[in-house]
């Protein structure tokens, strides 16, 4: 099994498989507007700038299972991330992370890597980096800064 063998629901609530981003490397992150965390999305963002072009995306997951730090409606978010953040990478449906509700996507990622920070997500801003091959490559706690990932996003590329 890899990434590309899931479908998650974009901001629309439209289905997207991602096979869209097959033989990408990925950064998969579940955000929030309202985290103390909230600032990395200028990393993100910047991350973003330098590796696209490269084959390099980010797939921002709201999550609001923290302390109800993702409030709001799908259109809210984009709207927040694209105004003080001017993010560009894409972003869907707001997602369960942990729990019986948790998305298959992020039940198999934590099985991938929960040897490295722990099972469950400690909190937003936990980072997965997926090789171009749809393996999780590293698990990032969410103090990561964006711009320490850098030189493992290099490798990969």
């Amino acid at each position: 099994m890899t990434i590309y063998d899931f479908t998650v629901s974009g901001q629309d609530g439209q289905p997207i498989s991602l096979s869209n981003y097959k033989d990408k490397v990925l950064l998969v992150v579940n955000t929030a507007t309202g985290c103390g965390f909230t600032p990395q999305y200028d990393g993100l963002q910047a991350l973003y700038d330098r590796y696209q072009d490269q084959g390099f995306e980010i797939l921002d997951f709201p999550c609001n299972q923290f302390a109800g730090q993702a409030p709001g409606s799908a259109e809210d978010i984009n709207q927040f991330c694209s105004l003080n953040y001017q993010t560009t990478f894409p972003r869907f449906a707001k997602i369960k992370v942990n729990g019986k509700e948790a998305d298959p996507l992020y039940r198999w990622l934590k099985e991938q890597k929960h040897d490295l920070v722990g099972e469950p997500i400690e909190w937003n801003f936990t980072k997965f980096l997926i090789g171009r091959k749809g393996q999780v490559v590293k698990r990032y706690a969410p103090k990561a800064e964006p711009e320490t990932i850098a030189s493992d996003i290099e490798i990969l590329l």
